[in-house]
């Protein structure tokens, strides 16, 4: 897993936690915390699948 998408993916738990938190405590401060945890995820799937597709492009460099 590239470091970029395992930080990406670390932000995106704590936000997700810090996002239940608020809203079981009745702060709207929470949505913040869920848009923090979307593009947190949407960069660790960037980054998952761009070393995916590295990896291809690697194996058929001599096919």
């Amino acid at each position: 897993m590239p470091r970029n998408a395992l930080y990406a993916s670390i932000v995106f738990v704590l936000a997700v936690s810090a996002a239940v938190v608020s809203f079981v405590e009745g702060n709207w401060l929470g949505v913040v915390w869920v848009l923090l945890a979307g593009v947190a995820s949407n960069i660790a799937w960037y980054y998952l699948r761009k070393e995916r597709l590295a990896k291809a492009a690697e194996g058929n460099q001599f096919g």
